[in-house]
């Protein structure tokens, strides 16, 4: 008989922890798991699943333009803020259900409670005080938004938490940030007859990515009457009398707005987690340390996800989750390779990536060989809309390998994925040149491009 409770114990009921623990399950361990909210974590509660619910109803107002250059005639049509909330709270319940059925079925014991750690095999659960032991713990407790502690009248704002529940839709809202959240909700907020500004304090919105779809994005957000203002942040924000906030800047900009929307990032969820008491290192920012065996400096605790802050993707933390329980209990040892991830961002138009922006790839070898087009979608050639699209092959002229594939426009998301794989394998650009075209479609132009835009030597 086990001298444990269990033979792990997931703290977190997020994709990451969820997966961690029906793998485990599947192997023979016993597991528990603790949640203190729901069941599905950021992702499917309160991020990338309502927010893509919230893309498909802000594009609304588009399509029914769009329409009219196909012959349609569009009637009168109203939005309802409420009606959309209750959908999307309908299908949230509906996917947590799916969550606890599937851990149910897995033969995981779940435990509604905050849960904290004691030592290197004891957690506790606040809601009972009870003390549980486990062989292995799995801390997959991800990410909470950051907010600037210290900007004055900053308890006035929102995060994408508070986003997705407001009573009533603002008529004007600052977004502040420039990363995929805050392009993201920017573009929602807009196409849903919101004005709306996106106040950033770099140069560029979208950090990281490739500089030229930066500047594309930024340009197709101002076409469509989003207000971006780069290079200057909120000094202090107060409140008025009729409930109107009023955001004043480094600059000297004065932004009213009905609701001010941080998107300045996030943090790993875990303080007051009792990662101190058992002796768990962890980064400055509160991010835990682990190895690339998911590993803390506890041998029998590991973490997985956001809290890591290694990728903060939800594959990525099922990923990560799936290795660590193969790992441990399935005795079939594998890591997760984080080099190369696809992904994307539902900014309107939408961005999909995969691979090296050309900046990176600059860093990595001398001689790139670029390949860029831009047109105007086919669909656009009716519905009269000023919309570009943008794609851009970096391909390593010594090797011919291709380095990275970025895609600016409509379904971008969707052919990242499969580009995805065609990196992972190590494709070529002459094995893109082979490819028949698909006509016709936007897609075809990523294996019609013959002539590099650019030879970058030396």
């Amino acid at each position: 008989m086990s001298q444990f409770d269990y033979d792990l114990f997931v703290i977190g009921g997020g994709s990451g922890g969820v997966r961690a623990g029906r793998i485990a399950a599947t192997h023979g361990a016993k597991v528990g798991l603790a949640e203190e909210y729901r069941y599905g974590g950021t992702c499917v509660i309160r991020g990338c699943v309502p927010k893509k619910l919230f893309v498909y109803a802000s594009k609304f107002s588009e399509e029914f333009e769009d329409a009219e250059g196909f012959g349609w005639s569009v009637g009168e049509r109203n939005f309802s803020w409420q009606k959309l909330i209750e959908a999307k709270d309908q299908e949230i319940t509906r996917l947590e259900g799916l969550y606890r059925r599937n851990l149910e079925r897995s033969g995981v014991e779940m435990h509604d409670s905050r849960a904290v750690i004691e030592g290197p095999n004891t957690v506790r659960l606040l809601s009972t005080g009870q003390t549980i032991t486990a062989k292995y713990i799995l801390v997959a407790v991800g990410a909470t938004p950051n907010v600037d502690a210290g900007l004055v009248g900053g308890e006035h704002v929102i995060t994408s938490n508070e986003a997705f529940h407001l009573s009533e839709l603002p008529s004007k809202i600052v977004v502040v940030g420039g990363g995929y959240i805050a392009v993201e909700f920017a573009g929602i907020f807009n196409g849903l007859g919101v004005e709306t500004t996106l106040l950033y304090r770099g140069e560029e919105i979208l950090r990281g990515f490739d500089t030229d779809f930066r500047k594309a994005v930024h340009e197709e957000m101002e076409k469509k009457g989003i207000r971006v203002i780069c290079e200057d942040t909120f000094t202090s924000i107060e409140k008025l009398a009729d409930g109107t906030l009023v955001g004043h800047t480094k600059k000297g900009e004065r932004l009213e707005a009905g609701q001010i929307m941080s998107a300045i990032g996030r943090k790993p969820n875990t303080r007051d987690l009792g990662l101190e008491t058992a002796g768990v290192e962890t980064e400055v920012d509160g991010t835990i340390k682990v190895d690339a065996q998911s590993r803390t400096s506890v041998p029998s605790i590991y973490a997985v996800g956001d809290v890591t802050n290694r990728a903060n993707l939800t594959p990525v933390a099922i990923r990560e989750g799936h290795a660590f329980a193969d790992t441990i209990f399935g005795n079939k040892p594998w890591t997760v390779d984080h080099s190369l991830i696809a992904t994307a961002v539902f900014s309107q138009p939408e961005l999909g990536t995969v691979g090296l922006s050309q900046e990176d790839a600059l860093k990595k070898t001398k001689n790139l060989d670029i390949f860029k087009s831009s047109f105007r979608p086919m669909k656009h050639t009716l519905s009269g809309r000023d919309e570009k699209m943008l794609m851009k092959i970096i391909v390593d002229a010594d090797t011919d390998k291709v380095l990275g594939v970025h895609i600016l426009g409509p379904d971008a998301g969707e052919l990242a994925q499969v580009l995805g794989i065609t990196l992972e394998m190590g494709a070529t650009k002459a094995d893109f040149d082979r490819t028949i075209a698909v006509h016709p479609t936007a897609a075809e132009e990523l294996v019609t491009m013959r002539e590099p835009t650019e030879r970058l030597r030396g």
